[in-house]
Order: structure tokens, then C-alpha cells, then sequence
């Protein structure tokens, strides 16, 4: 569990695959629709966005594999982990994101999971699938800066 920063961000989880898999071009911070044992177990960090997607469905954005572990003081009360949770954005940022998901190939894909003065959000990015190609470009160019700034430092020694 990481500490809160300055600006009252507080990191849950994040989706470290999403940036090696997605070229990612725009990101929405979204709110979660949440019961009271998912927000207690979030803050926790006790929470998984590896396999995780949102779907536009009848004008609004759900997410979905959003593994949020169950509550153990919960009893019988608690929720099931993997359920579908609705976002909370705009009416203009769903219809947007809607328009954009309809085109060929288009994600919306969770970056970070994240509370925010006290709120539960979720970093959505708006992808589009990488190539091999594409990643292999991705590992040449951060290699590259490597040895880049390696050999910097090395100098001002």
C-alpha cells in the first residue's frame, strides 16, 4: 500500500501490462460505483486490474474483471470480487468515449486504480492494440535512452 502524496492521490493498483500492450492516446479519471466492503477491501490494496476492460452498454461505461478481493469483517453482507461496476463520468465524456470505442479498434482500458481526497477513481485510457513491431520499436527506443543516459553519467564522473 503506497502513502498518500501531496495532491491527495493515494495509488491502489495499476496496470503495469496495459502501457507494454496498448498504445494508449487519451486518459479519463473515472469515479466507481462501489458497495461499502469494496471501498474497505480497496483500502486495503486489495485490488487487481491485470485483466480488466470497461464496455460502453445502454449509454453508460462498466467495468469489468475489476478483482476487488472480498472484505473478511464483511460477513455475509459483502460483495463478489469480479462483479461488473458502472463509472461515473460525463454524459459528454460517455458519448465520446462510446464513439470512439465503436471505431475499429479502440479499448477502454483501466491504467490506475486510485483515491482521491478520499474518493475511489480509476485512470481509463482510451487504446489501440500494439503490434510486435510496435513493441519491439518500444524496447529499441527505451534501450536506447539507457545507454544514453549511462554514457552521461559516466562522463561527469
Amino acid at each position: 500500500m503506497s502513502k498518500p502524496t501531496t495532491d491527495g492521490l493515494k495509488v491502489i493498483a495499476r496496470n503495469k501490462k496495459a502501457r507494454h500492450d496498448y498504445a494508449i492516446e487519451e486518459t479519463v479519471e473515472a469515479g466507481l460505483e462501489l458497495m461499502g466492503s469494496e471501498v474497505k477491501s480497496l483500502r486495503l490494496g486489495r485490488a487487481n486490474l491485470s485483466d480488466s476492460y470497461a464496455l460502453p452498454e445502454h449509454g453508460q461505461i462498466f467495468l469489468h474483471h475489476l478483482n476487488i478481493a472480498p472484505y473478511e469483517a464483511a460477513s455475509v453482507l459483502g460483495h463478489t470480487p469480479l462483479r461488473t461496476r458502472r463509472l461515473l463520468l460525463k454524459r459528454r465524456e460517455i458519448d465520446r468515449l462510446t464513439q470512439k470505442v465503436a471505431e475499429r479498434g479502440y479499448a477502454l482500458i483501466p491504467l490506475q486504480l486510485h483515491f482521491r481526497n478520499g474518493w475511489a477513481k480509476v485512470d481509463i485510457g482510451l487504446a489501440k492494440g500494439k503490434t510486435n513491431i510496435d513493441r519491439r520499436q518500444d524496447l529499441k527506443e527505451r534501450e536506447t535512452k539507457r545507454e544514453i543516459d549511462r554514457e552521461l553519467r559516466a562522463r561527469r564522473r
